[in-house]
């Protein structure tokens, strides 16, 4: 296998390091990936995350294994333990799969093929949303992100931040206004650290007042990435993106998810039969990072933690694809059936 870099994610060559994604933004740690099973326990829990970064992860961590001839029994069951790491981001999922058809009966430069090349699509499906999605921004527009959805969730520009930096480095004049994202904050610790690094104006906020922004007209379109996409065109997001889309409907503005070919599942009719992933309860309780551990919460207080939601077609304004942007009535109507593998 070749060396590949991505902002979260470093493959020397030799060694395979993560970027402590928890961590950020006060402390830039790299953690070894060495085994299959260390990068299971990094993606579980989120030191590694971004549905599209965690099937490169995956595939490069199973790349990395198959150099040292494991039997094809001890692949494939390091294989199913990393499919299982998450349970909603299908981009997991299919990158384990793909690995597991180039290994086979033990082709290990098939499996590092393999790994490098679902490294590089994801790099070239990030430059075609980011270049279909920036012609929807207008000069001088406010946009609306949740979650992180940048280059530390993919291997590449990113998918909805993508679109924000592909806009602004064509010229176009942006303010990025930020969700700080409940429970984990990932929009407060990761979108703005990303942002700051481009040099990109944003203005940081809790999640209850997007609708305020909204209402006040700051706000111009909502992008927001997506963890699987159902063949109708319903998709499951970090949590809070329903909410966010049923506000922008109700003050009429666009609201569009942006992913790779990757993240869809024609197998997954509707967003109902899409698995959602319950976390812990000490998520909400309080909050555990480089400074320890607060508690904001009765340690026994009932907890409800969904990861993830889901957001019916009928609130997309579009959606915009590697292949292409789809209108709500073209989801509707079943245009990513035809589309194909």
């Amino acid at each position: 296998m070749n060396p590949r870099r991505a902002l979260g994610l470093v493959f020397d060559g030799e060694r395979l390091t993560v970027l402590d994604q928890r961590r950020l933004p006060t402390e830039e740690r790299w953690l070894p990936a060495e085994t299959p099973e260390a990068m299971r326990e990094h993606i579980h829990c989120l030191a590694v995350r971004g549905a599209p970064l965690i099937g490169v992860a995956a595939a490069l961590s199973l790349g990395h294994y198959a150099r040292g001839g494991p039997r094809p029994e001890a692949f494939r069951a390091a294989a199913a333990r990393l499919r299982s790491a998450r349970p909603t981001a299908v981009n997991l999922m299919h990158a384990v799969d793909r690995m597991l058809r180039a290994f086979g009966d033990g082709d290990t430069e098939a499996a590092g093929r393999e790994a490098e090349a679902i490294f590089d699509e994801d790099v070239a499906l990030c430059e075609a949303m980011a270049r279909h999605g920036a012609a929807l921004l207008g000069d001088g527009d406010g946009v609306l992100t949740h979650c992180n959805s940048g280059a530390l969730a993919t291997a590449g520009v990113g998918t909805a931040l993508g679109v924000v930096r592909r806009a602004w480095e064509d010229g176009k004049r942006l303010h990025v206004y930020v969700d700080e994202t409940r429970p984990l904050l990932q929009g407060a610790r990761l979108t703005a650290w990303e942002l700051r690094r481009l040099g990109i104006p944003y203005t940081l906020q809790t999640d209850g007042m997007a609708a305020l922004l909204l209402r006040a007209g700051r706000v111009k379109r909502v992008l927001v990435g997506a963890d699987r996409v159902a063949r109708n065109g319903d998709f499951a997001n970090k949590v809070g993106t329903y909410g966010l889309a049923v506000q922008c409907a109700h003050h009429g503005v666009p609201f569009h998810p942006v992913a790779p070919w990757s993240t869809v599942d024609l197998a997954v009719p509707s967003g109902e039969h899409i698995p959602i992933e319950d976390r812990a309860p000490d998520e909400v309780r309080g909050a555990s990072g480089a400074f320890g551990t607060v508690r904001w919460a009765p340690e026994d207080a009932a907890v409800f933690n969904p990861s993830f939601d889901v957001t019916p077609a009928s609130l997309v304004t579009s959606l915009v694809l590697d292949r292409g942007v789809y209108s709500r009535e073209a989801l509707l109507a079943g245009v990513l059936g035809t589309l194909g593998g």
